[in-house]
């Protein structure tokens, strides 16, 4: 059984990259997880799931610190600390409107992970109502959402925990997407967005790692060949097993500033922040600077959205060319030293 390897004498950044942004790295599946890996062999790392989700694929590893995007932000505003983990017991959500069928593929893929991996869940609740969700592109390109019946995932969340859950798979039923150019590496994940909503909103109402994956009427696996960035999600008829390696180990959360116990992971760890090199608008870059947090903005890494260094005026912002790059200069800058 995989066990985190998190040593407190290495040091701490994070691999983010955004949901829903069409990143031409690690906006399809899977596709940034050798960038986070080469990071992983010299640091502690903290990444989305969006790096490393690749359906019934995951690129995570016991180097990896696997935290969704609510907390994630949270941890750097330093509102909470991450309390490393291993073995969690799992709980899975699913949305009563996924019909029968699909929902035994999902409970054999569960079956499936648990037998080989031995990965410790501890049983599902299917909602009370159906979730309804709805899924489309913004006018600024990126993809979002609503979950007109939220409430249902709470209720079925609070059971699972009653039960002894610590983290949170949650499989909601969405409607064919549209066709569109992600299936030849190009364009935005238009149910990406809203799956990091149900994700954050979750976490936050019960402060448990919550991660989400699509469940979709049509399984149909295509014949037809797919850019290698998608691959994963077109081998597949659902992207349940990803949520799962990446939970087994995943972080806890802890709303108390102070540390707690030895264990405990503060903001006052986190040396770096990586990002793509035109996302730089969110939270995460603006509190990492006020922190005196190194922020890295990868130039071969661009999304649809054109938030750089010089369109926020900041000048700590370093900017480089390339993942190994980055990697060099946190190596020459910073780990040699430690």
């Amino acid at each position: 059984m995989s066990m985190l390897k998190y040593n407190k004498n290495k040091p701490l950044i994070s691999f983010a990259v955004p949901t829903g942004i069409g990143a031409s790295i690690g906006g399809f599946a899977g596709d940034a997880s050798l960038f986070a890996k080469m990071f992983a062999d010299d640091f502690n790392v903290i990444v989305n799931p969006n790096v490393v989700n690749a359906a019934c694929f995951s690129g995570i590893t016991n180097n990896m610190l696997y935290v969704e995007g609510w907390s994630l932000t949270q941890f750097i505003k330093g509102n909470i600390n991450l309390i490393p983990s291993n073995n969690n017991e799992i709980g899975i959500i699913f949305d009563k409107g996924i019909s029968n069928g699909i929902l035994n593929v999902h409970l054999n893929t569960l079956n499936a992970v648990k037998t080989v991996y031995g990965i410790n869940i501890i049983g599902y609740e299917i909602t009370d109502e159906p979730c309804n969700i709805e899924f489309y592109n913004t006018s600024s390109g990126i993809s979002s959402g609503n979950v007109i019946n939220n409430k249902t995932l709470i209720r079925a969340g609070k059971k699972l925990l009653q039960r002894g859950a610590k983290v949170l798979a949650v499989v909601c039923k969405f409607n064919e997407p549209p066709e569109d150019n992600y299936q030849n590496g190009e364009g935005v994940d238009i149910v990406g967005g809203i799956e990091a909503v149900i994700s954050h909103y979750i976490t936050r109402e019960l402060m448990v790692p919550t991660v989400h994956a699509p469940a979709f009427e049509d399984i149909t696996i295509t014949k037809e060949r797919v850019d290698a960035k998608a691959a994963s999600e077109y081998i597949t008829p659902t992207f349940l097993p990803c949520l799962l390696f990446g939970l087994q180990n995943a972080p806890l959360i802890s709303d108390k500033k102070g540390k707690e116990n030895n264990k405990a992971i503060t903001i006052s760890e986190l040396k770096a922040l990586i990002m793509p090199f035109n996302s730089l608008g969110s939270s995460i870059v603006l509190d990492s600077i006020r922190k005196n947090i190194k922020v890295y903005a990868v130039k071969e890494n661009k999304s649809v959205l054109n938030i750089t260094k010089n369109k926020l005026r900041i000048n700590d912002i370093i900017e480089v060319n390339t993942y190994k790059e980055c990697f060099a200069q946190l190596k020459e800058n910073f780990y040699e030293k430690v």
